[in-house]
């Protein structure tokens, strides 16, 4: 059976490597042969990605690469990028489904396209719409999915939370939501990444990691205020950050302002991330919200202490009220510093119970776990 994934991106988030990891399950166990995948390139940006593509089979819309001329950065370009990609496509990928005729289309992102797709053409082919993170659900996104439900096959859900928010919203039938946690952790991969070397400066420091894009989502700006209060009592410990976005000039403000030049270090963009995670004393996640915070889970795999947001979606789930790391008040950087030093006053016996608790966890989100999952929603 022939399987297409929708999922035109704009920059390095996490849904890519959704994608990319759910494909290559597909490639890794399926040995019969029976699903056939392929990616749906809309205006060049999966060949900005060809080294997680190299063995994955692409379908592109347009020859020419126009990706790279796309406003990006920020809410409202990002919001001018979908609509031009949503009208770019629209014909183009109303022809490439009614000419290959693929037995499912798995759709990730600017899924408002082949919603209305399938409600104006009577395609044979199942549509799979996989809600990513939390959408904002104002009242004309809810009436949009709603008008379009009949159309869709499956909603698939990465955690329990958001299941029962769709369940509760009863924006979609019951039985067309399903749970398909994200394949997150390959376990020989992570396992020969983590032992490359870091940066030379920093592999003899004591270091708090966190990573992701540098936007207001992430809420860099309570972690670096927090960890300011964190060094008063810790002045040896460093606070690493990696990832580019467009609050990196205000981040470096922050920074000179309260004098963490030699402490708060932001690093951009890496490509392996796991030596680092494995170098970490932990990981700290500030986000607004996450579902499911694929950081979360890798440093969880890796023996690391995990803070979070009580953002009542992945990270609470993930954490289930601070039995397995440490959950603090969305948006209030006084709460982290309160946990933090709940941490360094633990056990190391209450901490290895949760170190332990988290790693058992996380096994949900292997690559494996994933296929089964997949095909058992494909297949049945």
């Amino acid at each position: 059976m022939k399987v297409f994934y929708w999922s035109p991106f704009l920059s390095n988030i996490a849904t890519v490597e959704a994608v990319t990891k759910s494909i290559n399950s597909i490639i890794m166990y399926d040995k019969e042969k029976e699903i056939e995948p392929y990616i749906i390139d809309s205006t060049g940006e999966w060949f900005e990605k060809k080294d997680k593509i190299k063995d994955i089979k692409v379908i592109r819309l347009y020859k020419k690469n126009f990706y790279k001329f796309l406003p990006k950065g920020g809410y409202i370009k990002s919001r001018i990028s979908q609509i031009i990609i949503f009208l770019y496509s629209f014909r183009k990928l109303a022809r490439l489904i009614k000419k290959e005729k693929p037995d499912f289309l798995v759709a990730h992102l600017i899924i408002s396209l082949p919603l209305l797709l399938f409600k104006i053409f009577n395609f044979k082919t199942k549509l799979i719409v996989r809600i990513s993170g939390t959408p904002k659900l104002n009242f004309i996104r809810k009436f949009y999915w709603s008008f379009l439900s009949e159309k869709i096959f499956k909603v698939t859900c990465p955690t329990i939370s958001i299941y029962e928010k769709f369940k509760n919203l009863k924006i979609f039938p019951i039985y067309k939501l399903a749970i398909l946690h994200d394949p997150i952790i390959s376990v020989r991969y992570i396992n020969e990444r983590k032992k490359e070397l870091i940066d030379k400066n920093f592999k003899n420091l004591e270091f708090i990691l966190s990573i992701g894009r540098l936007t207001k989502q992430k809420n860099f700006q309570l972690l670096i205020t927090a960890f300011n209060e964190i060094n008063k009592n810790i002045p040896h410990i460093k606070l690493l950050i990696l990832g580019e976005g467009e609050e990196k000039n205000k981040l470096e403000n922050l920074i000179k302002k309260l004098n963490l030049q030699e402490k708060v270090y932001l690093l951009g963009y890496k490509t392996n991330v796991f030596n680092y995670i494995h170098k970490a004393k932990c990981f700290i996640s500030s986000s607004l919200y996450e579902d499911p915070g694929f950081v979360i889970i890798e440093a969880a795999f890796l023996n690391k202490v995990v803070f979070a947001t009580d953002s009542n979606t992945g990270p609470s789930e993930i954490l289930k009220n601070s039995t397995r790391g440490f959950l603090f008040k969305n948006n209030d950087h006084k709460d982290l510093v309160k946990k933090f030093t709940e941490y360094s006053n633990s056990s190391e016996q209450e901490i290895n119970l949760k170190i332990i608790n988290l790693k058992k966890y996380s096994k949900k989100f292997t690559i494996f776990e994933h296929y089964k999952n997949l095909r058992n929603l494909l297949v049945i």
